[in-house]
């Protein structure tokens, strides 16, 4: 989440008039995140987020979006549902962008996960995946491996000035990521972004699973790679917790299982994991406009998870 369209209070109660939600109190913009421009909104109802679909979101997206949140609310998974206008409408535009509100849930996300937090979230994912065995729509999936390699060199030698050498580091290892990149795995729609802040928690309970703007049609097991890198280490990822990687795997694997050949293929996933990542935020460190309302996010940090998934087997 972030705040790249600013909404004037004027434009946001007449945007709310059109609801059965209640008149505008405040509001107040989002900053983390890097995708599109969010706003907490609070009415004489109730609470809500509001989201403006920015660069990386099509708007012809968002039928598959509102489809498999709708899908997984109804197979009881804690998701956030698009709201419909009197007119029934989802779909908006304010000021010049597409826009929805969104159904607000409650709790927190933490920052430095425990072993029982990572167990309930791994759960979560596994209850989700089993969810989505039935969701027969597809996306692809425009941050795949096939597409690391031209985002790096759209970055280029820009890259050295985050951080000497950094564009070189990271060809050479993308090339042996591709190179042992499984192509026979289960696949199915993914999250592809569940980090801890968009898991909302209450103590141990997993309360709501949210941001789905990268959902894709991709390797299942890629999945629970992109969360064990963003969930087992600090935020500079420096410091690896093996007990919340060993929980995430076990309350995954509890709700639908992991076979053989996924949990052999986890190193290599986990290293791609922290390509992908690192490759979209240095893109954004190098391009985010200086009066953006968003929090950039390290680079580095996704180097330091790849230099530790390289010097050890983390699923052994």
């Amino acid at each position: 989440m972030a705040v790249y369209t600013q909404v004037p209070a004027e434009s946001l109660a007449r945007f709310l008039a059109g609801f059965d939600h209640g008149e505008l109190v405040s509001a107040k913009g989002i900053a983390e995140g890097v995708e599109n421009s969010n706003y907490l909104v609070d009415t004489t109802t109730g609470r809500f987020i509001l989201t403006l679909y920015e660069k990386r979101v099509d708007a012809g997206d968002l039928p598959f979006f509102m489809g498999l949140l709708d899908h997984l609310a109804a197979d009881g998974n804690p998701v956030p549902r698009f709201l419909p206008d009197r007119d029934g409408r989802v779909i908006h535009m304010l000021e010049g962008r597409p826009a929805c509100l969104i159904e607000f849930l409650t709790g927190v996300s933490v920052t430095t996960p425990t072993r029982g937090q990572a167990l309930a979230a791994g759960a979560a994912m596994g209850a989700m995946h089993a969810s989505l065995a039935t969701f027969d729509e597809m996306r692809p999936n425009t941050l795949g491996p096939d597409d690391w390699r031209p985002l790096l060199e759209r970055c280029g030698r820009d890259l050295d000035a985050i951080q000497p050498g950094l564009y070189d580091r990271v060809s050479a290892a993308l090339d042996a990521v591709l190179l042992a990149w499984p192509r026979d795995l289960p696949t199915s729609v993914v999250h592809a972004d569940l980090f801890p802040d968009n898991v909302l928690m209450l103590g141990d309970r997993v309360t709501g699973l949210i941001d789905f703007y990268f959902a894709c049609t991709d390797v299942r097991a890629y999945d629970l790679a992109v969360m064990h890198s963003a969930w087992c280490f600090d935020g500079r990822g420096e410091r690896y917790d093996a007990d919340v990687g060993a929980a995430l795997l076990e309350g995954y694997a509890s709700r639908f299982g992991l076979s053989d050949a996924e949990r052999a293929a986890l190193p290599v996933l986990a290293r791609g994991a922290c390509i992908r990542f690192l490759l979209t935020r240095a893109w954004d460190w190098l391009n985010t406009p200086a009066d953006a309302l968003v929090t950039r996010k390290d680079p580095l940090a996704y180097l330091r998870r790849l230099d530790t998934y390289e010097s050890a087997d983390l699923f052994a």
